[in-house]
């Protein structure tokens, strides 16, 4: 596969690498994308997955919240695929120099990575809106309803929900890095959740690789597309 080649080229010739991946990351380690709702859902919850996962669902339905929150977004028993493992080899190996993240599931960090940043924050990471006490995510495991603090405060996951804004520190330091970049490269996305998507535009260089099992909008900017599945892909990486 000639765009295989090209890949593994740019990716042996460069130290200074970095990558962007979305849900289609996850879903080889057996996540599911909770965009892609099955005939079960609808038995089981009112409203979609973009609705409850919204900050004013997280305000006036708190219980309800919690309900899907556990049920569909805690996926503990999930390990990281050959992509997460090959991106932690590459930091190892002084070849990538961040890894920037849509996910909230904390495999890249399972798999070794060290400069991962979170967009859309982790489920591993919880705390209390009233006096900021750290929870992890076995407590959320373990409370029913919704989960409280000592002081008596409610618990709220350490997620970006639909309605929030992402974190400014991580968004400039993901510019930075994008910017900064030799081979950028996009996996595992549609590219189509702004303001994450719109990162792209920050990269300069002229090695904007996708990886993506479908065309995504961006294809046409890209200097090279590469489809399939990530993890097959990355696996024949050295």
């Amino acid at each position: 596969m000639e765009q295989l080649e090209q890949l593994r080229r740019w990716v042996k010739e460069s130290d200074n690498i970095v990558f962007f991946g979305g849900a289609g990351v996850s879903t080889e380690s057996g996540i599911p994308d909770f965009r892609s709702v099955d005939g079960l859902y609808h038995q089981q919850y009112d409203y979609p997955p973009e609705t409850i996962l919204s900050h004013t669902f997280y305000r006036k339905r708190t219980d309800e919240f919690y309900r899907f929150y556990r049920a569909k977004m805690l996926c503990l028993d999930a390990k990281p695929n050959a992509a997460h493992l090959k991106l932690a080899q590459w930091e190892r190996e002084g070849k990538l120099k961040a890894v920037i993240t849509q996910n909230i599931d904390g495999l890249h960090q399972a798999a070794g990575s060290k400069t991962v940043l979170e967009l859309h924050g982790s489920v591993l990471r919880n705390y209390c809106e009233k006096c900021g006490a750290f929870y992890d995510v076995q407590y959320i495991v373990d409370s029913e309803g919704v989960p409280e603090c000592s002081c008596g405060g409610s618990i709220k996951p350490d997620v970006v929900l639909y309605e929030e804004g992402l974190d400014q520190k991580t968004l400039t330091d993901s510019v930075r890095f994008i910017s900064e970049a030799d081979v950028l490269i996009v996996g595992g996305t549609s590219l189509a959740v702004y303001p994450a998507a719109g990162l792209l535009d920050y990269y300069n260089g002229s090695k904007l690789v996708l990886v993506n099992k479908t065309p995504t909008q961006r294809d046409s900017v890209a200097n090279l597309v590469v489809q399939g599945s990530i993890g097959e892909i990355f696996s024949q990486l050295d």
